[in-house]
């Protein structure tokens, strides 16, 4: 490798909005803020919920209805 191109490359430490703290390593060299983590995120804690946003699935059968089958 050739000297002094490379960015550094050091351990920080990142902070997420509920307060968790992850050591890991970074070239900002700078602690960062996180808005969500493993700790708080919907996903990964189970707390994941369906919003019907706005009624769509009542408008989409209200205006397309059920389709019969009939002959």
């Amino acid at each position: 490798m050739k000297a002094d191109i490379h960015p550094r490359y050091e351990d920080i430490e990142a902070t997420c909005s509920c307060g968790a703290t992850i050591k890991t390593r970074s070239t900002l060299c700078a602690p960062i803020h996180l808005d969500v983590c493993a700790s708080c995120h919907p996903f990964y804690t189970g707390k994941q919920k369906i919003v019907d946003a706005g009624g769509r699935i009542d408008r989409f059968k209200q205006r397309f209805g059920v389709v019969s089958s009939k002959k």
